[in-house]
């Protein structure tokens, strides 16, 4: 028999690191079956991408705001638009027989505070005399928006722009507010120029009446022959049944149309005296 000293046995560090090629081994066999079985499932589930057709030259490309644009090759970013600001012309001034009732009992109420009435309404009403001939009066009312020319200087500039100095004019109006300081300022070049011209404006409301420059026009255009006074339940009873398409229905006046006349009546006297 051999003697046990001549066999040769391994070494403690030869056994540890058969061990751990043995774990390594266990280790990535189910690692590689696991990325089979991935690499399996991704060409099952996956499906074959369709490449897009290149789009002809001259195809047109929708722009930003639905327009199309002749020539584009390519989406159009938004960051390439600017939106130009519109210019709005101004607002034309309206000229007619007879208004609509509900601008009338809207812009006509003559409360003390005309918030949201930004118009002046002008009613109309002109007598002319001493020619040969009979001529007819006019009538009928105007709008403005107080973007350009106001309803009082517009007047004069599409209802009775010429003037004969031979005729004699009485022009009445009814208006939903007294004139600004600018228009006062107007009418008295107008009336010292047309020496035969006699104007009454008989006024809804006053116009910031308590604005010293107002109060200034409105002084210096009574002092040149303009009549001015506030409008009475009956001057508004009278313009609903001339200028108003009132459907043959009686006017009916609103709360305070009699207190409030007397508020403003109270008011322009104080400034004209």
């Amino acid at each position: 028999m051999a003697d046990k000293k001549d066999i040769k046995t391994p070494s403690k560090g030869i056994l540890v690191k058969k061990k751990e090629k043995k774990a390594e081994k266990a280790e990535s066999k189910p690692q590689k079956e696991k990325e089979k079985k991935k690499v399996k499932d991704e060409n099952v589930t996956k499906k074959p991408e369709k490449t897009p057709e290149n789009p002809p030259k001259d195809e047109e490309m929708p722009q930003g705001n639905g327009e199309i644009a002749e020539g584009a090759k390519g989406p159009v970013k938004e960051e390439e638009f600017e939106l130009e600001p519109m210019e709005l012309p101004p607002f034309e001034i309206i000229v007619g027989d007879r208004m609509n009732p509900t601008f009338f009992k809207f812009q006509f109420k003559n409360v003390e505070y005309s918030s949201g009435r930004n118009k002046t309404f002008l009613c109309y009403q002109v007598d002319i005399q001493g020619g040969a001939t009979e001529t007819d009066g006019l009538r009928g009312f105007l709008e403005d928006e107080h973007t350009g020319s106001h309803a009082e200087e517009a007047f004069f500039q599409q209802v009775l722009a010429y003037y004969d100095k031979s005729l004699q004019y009485t022009v009445t109006w009814y208006t939903s507010s007294s004139p600004c300081a600018a228009c006062a300022s107007k009418l008295v070049e107008i009336l010292r120029a047309r020496k035969t011209l006699r104007l009454n404006i008989h006024c809804s409301r006053l116009f910031q009446w308590e604005e010293p420059e107002i109060q200034a026009g409105l002084q210096v255009l009574a002092r040149a022959g303009c009549k001015l006074r506030m409008m009475r339940p009956l001057d508004f009873a009278y313009v609903w049944s001339t200028f108003v398409e009132n459907e043959e229905d009686n006017f009916t006046p609103w709360e305070d149309c009699q207190d409030n006349y007397d508020y403003y009546d109270e008011k322009l006297c104080d400034i004209l005296k």
